[in-house]
């Protein structure tokens, strides 16, 4: 706070301004009146000053100070009228956007984005202020990502895992628009188009061969995978607390992702598998194997089948032994839905039994398989693979 104070019987102001302590000399005496009208003037001066207002060269015309605030105004940039204001850099922002958000996700999605962000984005980004990256740099980054190499010997990413790079950045720039008013520059750029996968079940026939030929101590596991339609983490972490024999169904409850047991992909994914015949008794065999454990298939210690080995040492070398087209473990899921539609099972029961929310996506991925709408539960199933497995049966009923 500035003050009136004397020298040689002559008052004069004493201030600061702009970080500068300034003192303006006047002709007047030391007096009462004199200083009070001052006083007033220092308040004037240092409400301007306060406000952005204050005109050194006008208070004081032909001050050495005023000519060293003006020069020093000369040299100094002037700002832009769309100046924005500053925001963070994209490295301090990220983790900071993941910390927040993490109690809502799953261990492995966290695993997901925490790989991308720090193997991809930060990288990119990471010395940019989040209110400055501009379309053109996303685009740039986007090309180079389309360069990279991709994994299981693709020689570029696909587009797909492009697109969930993408996705992710955008997520992150759309909470940091939000907080410090900027336009998400992801807003304005397509998703490149990805390649339709389509999916390669195997017929009734083929399943009997693979049944018929597998290792024993997996057979019941593929007679489940082939006629529930389980995706593979619900099947490696399905427990016999799920399944209710009663009632012939198996709770889809739980899944395990990277050996972690998890809440299922999402909320649709919560529900009843009824079982059929051959998939009752697979189970009531498998439990004289692995009762006492709490998974339904697991090793000799109790833990969860491992995915990669089993596909590499069990699956891959079954089909090539059979002459069968090299074919992930997950085209099971896809066999069982066409054989529920070859077998005339109504879509919307299909639908509940696989966990999708409704019948697109069974239409968008199983259409050709979808032959008439005739039945409303799992009955035909069950008599058609009841009848494929055991003919007999079939032809003494």
């Amino acid at each position: 706070m500035g003050s009136i104070n004397s020298r040689n019987d002559a008052l004069f102001f004493d201030f600061r301004y702009q970080g500068v302590r300034c003192r303006e000399y006047t002709k007047l005496a030391d007096t009462p009146a004199n200083r009070k009208l001052m006083q007033k003037v220092l308040g004037t001066i240092e409400a301007a000053i306060a406000t952005g207002n204050f005109d050194y060269a006008r208070q004081f015309p032909g001050s050495a100070m005023s000519e060293r605030f003006t020069a020093k105004l000369e040299k100094a940039p002037i700002p832009p009228i769309d100046a924005k204001p500053p925001t963070p850099l994209f490295r301090d922002f990220a983790p900071t956007w993941m910390t927040e958000f993490k109690p809502s996700w799953r261990r492995s999605h966290l695993a997901t984005v925490e790989s991308t962000v720090n193997g991809h984005l930060i990288p990119a980004f990471g010395e940019k202020p989040v209110g400055e990256i501009s379309k053109s740099d996303i685009l740039q980054f986007r090309a180079l990502l389309a360069q990279a190499k991709g994994r299981n010997g693709n020689t570029t990413l696909a587009a797909k895992t492009i697109n969930r790079v993408i996705q992710l950045l955008g997520q992150i720039l759309a909470e940091a628009a939000e907080r410090y008013n900027f336009v998400n520059p992801i807003d304005k750029i397509k998703r490149l188009k990805q390649q339709r996968v389509d999916i390669h079940p195997f017929t009734m026939d083929q399943v009997r061969k693979i049944l018929e030929t597998v290792r024993a101590d997996y057979r019941s596991y593929l007679v489940v995978r082939f006629f529930t339609g389980m995706r593979t983490g619900e099947i490696n972490g399905l427990k016999w607390k799920y399944i209710d024999f009663e009632r012939r169904q198996i709770l889809i409850r739980e899944t395990i992702v990277r050996g972690d047991a998890e809440y299922t992909k999402t909320d649709g994914s919560q529900r009843e598998i009824e079982m059929s015949q051959p998939v009752y008794d697979s189970l009531l065999a498998q439990k004289k194997a692995t009762g006492d454990k709490d998974l339904v298939f697991c090793n000799r210690e109790g833990e969860a089948i491992d995915t990669d080995n089993f596909t590499n040492r069990v699956w891959y070398p079954l089909l090539s032994f059979l002459g069968y087209e090299k074919r992930r473990p997950y085209q099971t899921r896809h066999t069982c839905a066409t054989l529920w539609l070859a077998a005339g099972e109504n879509p919307e029961w299909v639908a509940r039994q696989l966990g999708h929310a409704n019948t697109m996506m069974l239409f968008k991925t199983y259409s050709r398989f979808v032959p008439n709408l005739t039945r409303r539960d799992g009955s035909a199933f069950d008599r058609f693979v009841t009848g494929a497995l055991h003919p007999e049966v079939s032809n003494a009923s």
